[in-house]
């Protein structure tokens, strides 16, 4: 994938002009950029047995309810209902604390 010098665009396939900023790009600036990228990712010590895991923020994405938690006491949790029995039988809610984290469920 290439990108215009001047204004950063990605430039389409076998193009010479950017299509966003009409700056003219030769097949040589471009073999210069692809050569430069190689290099550099030779250069760069990769370590198979490190990664980096990046969680971000726990985002709730439950529906909310006002009901007691039973560890800590406050009052919102995130809920969601599951089918743990026969299909004949009623769905099991499970509640989550937004506090504390703490699980429960109930049943009809």
């Amino acid at each position: 994938m290439e990108f215009c010098k001047n204004c950063g665009a990605m430039l389409l396939p076998n193009t010479e002009v950017c299509g966003n900023c009409g700056e003219k790009v030769t097949s040589e600036e471009i073999d210069k950029i692809k050569e430069e990228y190689k290099q550099e990712l030779n250069d760069t010590e990769l370590n198979s047995k490190e990664a980096v895991v990046d969680k971000g923020e726990e985002i709730n994405t439950l529906p909310t309810i006002k009901i007691t938690c039973p560890e800590c006491g406050y009052n919102t949790a995130g809920w969601w209902l599951r089918q743990t029995r026969s299909a004949d039988e009623a769905e099991t809610r499970f509640y989550k604390c937004l506090d504390c984290g703490h699980t429960w469920r109930e049943y009809d």
